[in-house]
């Protein structure tokens, strides 16, 4: 295996401009990302479905007919995008979302809708870091963190 390049290699590239989680489901991705959007707020800034029409380099499988190829959807200035997987993607990840909120009142809104069928693996708590945070497992098995932080919020009752 080749050595990586010297760190110096990092400063000549451009800085990263954004990062935008991709997220692959098993035929929910629709109902995933609107779920979402309705906990979240925002808007669907793109959907496409796979369609034996298309021809994107592979066969489609009938069973991928009308699921979602890709979708996007937007929050302010940050973006969510996700599809459904051609093959099935392990439901167990080490990967999770972490949200910063401006207020403990739309993190504890955003919090209760988000956990509505999943699974609260943390409450949200005052923390030693200052912050107010919790962690859940949604229904549709993404791991999310909320984090509001608590030096220009009124501490919750």
């Amino acid at each position: 295996m080749a050595n990586p390049p010297p760190a110096r290699w990092l400063t000549v590239r451009r800085p990263i401009v954004k990062l935008v989680p991709y997220l692959a489901f098993n035929g929910q991705c629709e109902e995933a990302l609107e779920f979402y959007r309705n906990c979240l707020g925002g808007s669907v800034v793109n959907l496409s479905h796979y369609s034996k029409d298309q021809d994107i380099g592979m066969d489609i499988p009938d069973h991928m007919v009308g699921k979602a190829m890709h979708m996007s959807i937007q929050f302010g200035d940050n973006m969510l995008m996700g599809s459904d997987h051609i093959e099935t993607v392990p439901s167990d990840t080490n990967i999770s979302l972490s949200i910063d909120f401006a207020s403990v009142d739309e993190q504890e809104q955003a919090f209760n809708a988000m956990s509505a069928g999943g699974e609260v693996t943390m409450p949200l708590q005052d923390t030693f870091w200052g912050a107010r945070f919790g962690m859940i497992t949604d229904k549709f098995g993404t791991n999310w963190m909320f984090n509001c932080h608590l030096d220009t919020q009124e501490q919750p009752s």
